[in-house]
């Protein structure tokens, strides 16, 4: 049975739709995200590294795509409708992330699903990565967030390490947009295991999504990642 957390527990309030405007269709703020090597309590907007949510216990079809297995990288919880989430999964072969790096051929999996504890099976576990609690969610200028180091950016502009036209070109002509980022830069020390590589060569990992509306965003996919 998947045990589901109502909006009502997950510490994580509702933004306001002003704040959505700003965030997607202005772009002129951002919400930052850091990890932190504590127990997720009800303020914690989700986590990165450990065992991947109940609900996919039974989806292993689903998560390991074409045969294709992969590693649960992290969960977030959807800024503006708490109770659900979105999470990332990435093949457990490094080259087959790198050879399929860009949508539509981007081979990291991402869902939007109801909200879920963590699981008790380590099917999906990263053995690199040491669970760590996801805080913050801090609405800030997206100019300012150059500046600032952090795990996740959600909204505003994306902070790229090659600025080429390619990586958006399929996502444009598909109504796909920037919906966050996870920035290696922003790793504390405590999370990756010392005898494991970055999972993504100390670059960044960008999501996109539809935005259908001023108030609602769909569909979000992996859009491409990034090293130097």
């Amino acid at each position: 049975m998947i045990q589901v957390l109502s909006a009502s527990t997950t510490g994580f309030h509702k933004m306001p739709m002003y704040n959505f405007k700003e965030l997607f269709a202005a772009r002129t703020h951002c919400m930052i995200f850091q990890a932190q090597a504590s127990p997720c309590t009800e303020e914690s907007h989700g986590w990165i590294g450990g065992k991947a949510p109940m609900f996919f216990d039974d989806k292993t079809e689903t998560v390991n795509r074409n045969g294709i297995k992969h590693y649960f990288y992290l969960s977030l919880v959807h800024p503006f409708r708490p109770e659900r989430m979105i999470s990332v999964f990435i093949p457990e072969e490094y080259d087959e992330y790198l050879e399929n790096n860009i949508y539509p051929n981007c081979s990291i999996q991402v869902f939007d699903h109801p909200i879920s504890k963590e699981s008790t099976s380590e099917i999906y576990t990263h053995p690199g990565l040491i669970k760590h609690s996801i805080i913050g969610g801090d609405l800030m200028g997206d100019k300012d967030s150059a500046e600032q180091s952090f795990l996740i950016k959600l909204g505003g502009t994306p902070g790229l390490i090659q600025d080429e036209n390619y990586y958006f070109t399929g996502l444009a002509e598909d109504g796909f947009d920037f919906l966050f980022q996870v920035d290696e830069d922003g790793y504390p020390d405590t999370l990756l295991d010392g005898k494991f590589s970055y999972p993504f060569s100390f670059g960044a990992m960008y999501v996109f999504a539809q935005i259908i509306s001023d108030r609602e965003f769909s569909s979000p996919v992996a859009g491409f990642w990034q090293y130097s």
